[in-house]
């Protein structure tokens, strides 16, 4: 497994631009992600999808991708087409062909593919944003490392009565996410049908670590987008 080709930035040629619920988002397609595994895995991978589902107005996949001995798993989704008028489906086939190429490319991302172009997402900035004591930075043109403060914070110190309060200095966004958050997103995830590799899955992809690894007001962000989630109903 060539980790370093597989974590390359993508070329600015490559990534496209959508508008997204927080505004213009940097993407790739799905083709330069399969040939980039291809590259860096010499072509010894699978990817399968082991769930789906199909709603009103969305259909949602979740797909295992596999590479010598490390799997991922993630959630793909891909909005229902249907006629202007008539309301008529057009091609639920085709909707489901791009859930899983959805959930292909965030499956990938798990192994370092375009992850770099999820730095300037706007959650993670905001987090960002709150650990620097500042407001975010709007992000560069696409392809551009993230910015980062020319004088970053130092890490926490203990609190000096050892009982793992805040402090003084009111630096909380700094802490490590408490248990109760932790058992917060646990719950959550419980009551919107959801895996605790979902769960990850969603974590690392904002955030770029795990749960347990996420200070609090990270922890806080997860948990408003796992309540703003739709309950997923198992089959």
């Amino acid at each position: 497994m060539n980790r370093a080709l597989l974590e390359k930035p993508f070329a600015p040629a490559q990534i496209r631009q959508r508008k997204g619920r927080n505004g213009v988002l940097d993407y790739v397609e799905g083709h330069s992600v399969i040939h980039r595994l291809n590259e860096a895995l010499e072509g010894a991978w699978s990817f399968e999808i082991v769930h789906h589902e199909i709603r009103e107005d969305e259909v949602l996949v979740i797909g295992r991708l596999s590479a010598e001995s490390v799997t991922k798993m993630a959630f793909g989704t891909s909005q229902v087409t249907r006629e202007k008028g008539s309301g008529q489906l057009v091609s639920l086939g085709d909707d489901l062909k791009a859930a899983g190429t959805d959930c292909l490319k965030k499956c990938a991302t798990l192994l370092g593919v375009g992850l770099h172009l999820y730095a300037d997402k706007p959650l993670a900035g905001r987090a960002a944003a709150m650990r620097a004591g500042g407001p975010p930075r709007p992000p560069g043109p696409p392809g551009t490392p993230p910015v980062r403060p020319a004088n970053p914070l130092p890490p926490p110190r203990p609190s000096p009565n050892g009982n793992g309060g805040p402090p003084a200095n009111g630096a909380g966004a700094r802490l490590g996410a408490t248990p109760r958050q932790l058992d917060a997103i646990a719950k959550v995830a419980r009551a919107k049908g959801l895996e605790p590799a979902a769960v990850e899955s969603m974590a690392v992809r904002v955030f770029n670590r795990k749960p347990e690894a996420l200070n609090r007001e990270e922890a806080s962000g997860l948990i408003k987008e796992l309540s703003n989630m739709k309950r997923t109903v198992a089959s």
